[in-house]
């Protein structure tokens, strides 16, 4: 038992600090998803289909913006970026509990994921500059297990908001979620501050842009991302349409999802530590989402107990399969990205989840709902190829790219604290 805490709980110093600084605002997270969609029908009184329109456009123009506000971050550094961008974040929830209609709405929105999108690339900036190179993925392993755990927490806080229905309960959730993110920006001024990397390099303005081994690698590991809306739309979708499982179980799952993840995310990413480990973990990946699909397909047949075991046991493997992904993901992205343009490398490579989110749902809805147990068959074998390719497409842009930068390491963070 001791073991398994030393194990989930990151290490002390930095690592904790930034784990904190995740918990912060994954709490308010938590408690956001759950709440969100009914806070801005019933309170804001939007229609459904303009708050889908809003969000999609908010979330497009946030992939954009992620690129430039990690090469801020870069350039600046990423301490004050980060501390900037989580503040603007809380400025941007706290604006939703003023507005009240669709033109306020889209531009709070569209400031919010903004500011998320460059608060992600910021912190993996911050991280590489505060974190050894070998230690990076067990850090964001760490991580990983932290938000999953603040996610947990902050759904059942929006829970107790649904059970009361009352506008005060939802207006209460979403102050929460601000002060959460102002909370963040006050636990990462802990952090000592890492000197900018980006200034003064040749060419940097859009490195990543012409960098095309790099795009190949994220358009990979976007397709892998489509586990993200499977568990959050297409699960859901075909154990109501498609199983005579109760409907109960999709929440029974995620949270299933969510505590595996926080409990064994940390100790599936030991093994991984290079390109070639990071491709190994990910060829597993791809088999066990295979072996995953193929289970699903079967859980469309039987009567509900059976239909409801097969869906536990394929859930179990597809949470297997999602921390063997994100571990191989997070080690490719961090080893291919030159060593001065961290932030604006992630924020590209973070692009992948608002496509994937944006694009999945009306995909997967097609191929799953449109065509039963063969549509998962077909996504199991888009994934397994999408697993077995990034490994080459890795190497070719390690082979590709050039000489280290030794400028940016751990070592150029100042042992200064304001």
């Amino acid at each position: 038992m001791v073991q398994w805490v030393r194990e989930v709980l990151p290490p002390a110093g930095v690592q904790r600090v930034l784990a904190g600084a995740q918990l912060s605002n994954s709490v308010g997270d938590g408690a956001y998803y759950v709440t969100s969609a009914l806070y801005f029908t019933h309170v804001v009184g939007l229609a459904p289909a303009r708050i889908g329109l809003g969000l999609t456009v908010a979330w497009g123009i946030g992939s954009v913006v992620g690129v430039p506000l990690g090469r801020l971050a870069d350039r600046r550094g990423p301490r004050g970026t980060a501390v900037l961008l989580a503040l603007a974040t809380s400025v941007a929830v706290a604006s939703f509990l003023v507005v009240r209609d669709f033109v306020p709405f889209l531009i709070a929105a569209c400031l919010y994921a903004s500011a998320q999108s460059g608060l992600a690339a910021a912190r993996q900036a911050l991280l590489a500059g505060l974190v050894p190179k070998e230690e990076r993925t067990g850090a964001l392993a760490h991580l990983q297990s932290t938000l999953n755990a603040g996610l947990a927490v902050g759904a059942a806080m929006g829970g107790l908001a649904l059970h009361a229905g009352t506008e005060a309960a939802y207006l209460a959730v979403f102050a929460l979620d601000a002060v959460s993110f102002a909370g963040c920006a006050l636990v990462l001024l802990r952090l000592p501050v890492v000197a900018p990397a980006g200034a003064g390099r040749q060419g940097a303005g859009r490195a990543v842009l012409r960098d095309r081994p790099y795009a190949l690698v994220t358009l990979v590991n976007t397709v892998l991302l489509l586990r993200m809306p499977l568990l959050s739309v297409g699960l859901p979708l075909w154990i109501v349409e498609r199983t005579s499982a109760p409907e109960w179980l999709v929440s029974a799952l995620f949270i299933l999802n969510t505590g595996a993840v926080m409990l064994f995310q940390v100790r599936t990413a030991k093994g991984v530590s290079g390109l070639r480990t990071a491709g190994r973990a990910l060829r597993r990946s791809g088999l066990i989402m295979l072996v995953t699909c193929g289970i699903f397909a079967f859980s469309g047949v039987g009567g509900p107990w059976v239909a409801a075991a097969l869906l536990v046991i394929a859930s179990g493997t597809l949470v297997w399969g999602e921390m063997l992904h994100s571990a191989g993901s997070w080690q490719i992205s961090f080893e291919l990205a030159p060593a001065g343009s961290i932030g604006e490398y992630q924020g590209f490579f973070g692009t992948g989840v608002t496509v994937a989110r944006t694009a999945g749902p009306l995909l997967l809805t097609s191929l799953l709902i449109g065509l039963g147990p063969a549509g998962w068959v077909l996504l199991g074998v888009v994934f397994l190829a999408a697993a077995w390719a990034m490994g080459p497409a890795a190497l070719w842009a390690e082979g590709r790219r050039g000489e280290p930068d030794a400028a940016y390491t751990p070592m150029t963070a100042l042992a200064v604290r304001k």
